[in-house]
């Protein structure tokens, strides 16, 4: 129960519920977390989430639900925090949502839900990621897991290929209709992008566990180190293993480089290696576990890219005791794909920024080690198919950056391996599996696929709601034929 007793703002007119301030999210102090992979946000005290669901104007039409890629119940669920009810908040929450312990982090919510509250178009949207992040850790801290009812077995069975957030959110939805579901993870840990991807500090690896566990208790079964395209194709699942539908939800993990002279010098990485091996393989956590990185203590790091993974890299560099750790993007700030709230961090953290500069060559020493990086100054002109203003080198610009690490984050691209053993998936030029974007019906039957190995890199919660589409379009194919 709340700490004290909801203030009765609800009977307030509109115009004074609009004046109450939102609520700022505690966070550990910049010094404190630069050195530290201890969580960032703090989380909101049970007044503090009270008085931030008073603001809710109740929206007859509530456009914060309408644009929710999963479609979460927003109102509804904001007026049971309102009152106190906490544990019906969440019980809420997970009729739509498998995972809002781990989108309560790491959602953008300022482009989702709560870019479509009204609040938001003169003032501070009402901080609906909070609140769904306070529910879930109030449900976890309550050890009464708020988990939906199970529909009655329908005999029929699913295998999901991956256990990232499109691979869990199908899973979850899958299991209440009551189909058996089987999930099959090529790592030895459960989680995908959410356990390999997004560092400590920002989802600690405790919480996607609880996520997956409760997952578990709802009977979805879980199998690790299965490579399926290699240890089993697609066609023995069907054919020789019995599932009556599949599932395609692998991501996009297979690096974009940069193409430049010396990427294959000692000391540069992908930004998807640099994160596997400090969160999967606990480099976090050194000298606990040995470090799996080249040691970026006392040294220099630069990280090349705009976007959340960028950010997670260079913040987790400044972590591991980075001399300096500076982005370097060829766009301006206003353009950077990275959360607004990542960035505010990021430079609270220390974090250096050199905006529109971009290496063209990697530097080494004889012995084949990185040493800096060759970069010029960009100059932004027309937008180019992403909207953005088409980036462009200044002639006679040059420097050389010092660098004893550089980490590339500037996007993914689709695996092959599934795609190569399945003859009769049809894929683009791109070698990302064609689906229809509302069933997630590939072109071989009985066969989905969704979330970044559909449309490339995307965030988690858009990975989700393909999830959700494909646990939809399965029950209706496994019901109707």
């Amino acid at each position: 129960m709340p700490d004290a007793p909801p203030v009765a703002v609800n009977s307030l007119p509109l115009k004074e519920r609009m004046k109450i301030v939102r609520v700022r999210m505690p966070e550990l102090e910049p010094e404190v977390r630069a050195r530290s992979f201890d969580e960032v946000n703090l989380g909101l005290a049970d007044a503090a989430a009270v008085t931030e669901a008073a603001r809710c104007l109740a929206c007859a039409r509530p456009g914060c639900q309408t644009v929710c890629p999963v479609g979460v119940k927003i109102k509804q669920i904001v007026a049971l925090i309102y009152a106190g009810d906490f544990l019906a908040a969440a019980r809420k929450m997970r009729e739509d949502n498998s995972l809002p312990a781990i989108t309560g982090r790491v959602c953008p919510q300022e482009s989702q839900c709560e870019g479509g509250c009204v609040l938001g178009r003169k003032g501070q949207p009402v901080a609906i990621g909070n609140l769904e992040r306070f529910i879930a850790d109030f449900e976890r801290q309550s050890g009464q897991p708020a988990l939906p009812a199970v529909a009655p077995s329908t005999g029929a069975s699913v295998a999901i290929v991956g256990s990232g957030p499109a691979g869990l959110s199908a899973a979850g939805d899958l299991i209440q209709m009551g189909h058996r579901v089987h999930v099959f993870e090529a790592l030895h840990e459960l989680g995908g992008v959410l356990i390999y991807g997004i560092p400590e500090f920002r989802l600690p690896k405790a919480i996607v566990r609880q996520e997956i566990d409760n997952l578990r208790r709802m009977g979805v079964e879980f199998e690790t180190d299965v490579v399926v395209g290699k240890s089993v194709t697609l066609d023995e699942l069907m054919r020789v293993e019995g599932y009556d539908a599949i599932f395609v939800a692998t991501g996009a993990g297979l690096p974009v480089f940069l193409g430049v002279p010396g990427e294959h010098l000692n000391g540069v990485y992908s930004a998807n290696e640099f994160l596997t091996r400090v969160n999967l393989m606990r480099a976090w956590r050194f000298p606990e576990f040995d470090e799996p990185v080249y040691d970026c203590r006392d040294r220099d790091v630069i990280v090349v890219g705009g976007g959340n993974t960028a950010m997670d890299a260079v913040r987790t560099a400044r972590r591991l005791g980075a001399r300096t750790a500076t982005l370097v993007y060829r766009r301006s700030e206003a353009e950077m794909p990275a959360r607004a709230e990542e960035v505010k961090h990021a430079r609270r953290e220390g974090i250096e920024f050199r905006m529109l500069t971009a290496p063209v060559e990697f530097l080494g020493d004889t012995n084949g080690w990185l040493t800096g990086a060759r970069c010029v100054r960009i100059e932004l002109g027309e937008p180019d198919a992403s909207g953005r203003r088409r980036p462009g080198p200044i002639a006679g610009s040059e420097s050389i950056l010092p660098a004893h690490v550089a980490i590339i984050g500037v996007g993914t691209t689709a695996n092959p391996l599934i795609q190569s053993t399945t003859p009769d998936l049809a894929t683009n030029q791109h070698n990302y599996i064609v689906a229809d974007p509302e069933t997630m019906r590939t072109s071989k039957r009985g066969v989905f696929a969704g979330g970044d190995i559909v449309t490339g890199g995307a965030t988690v919660i858009l990975a989700m709601g393909a999830g959700r589409k494909a646990a939809k379009a399965i029950d209706q194919y496994l019901r109707a034929g």
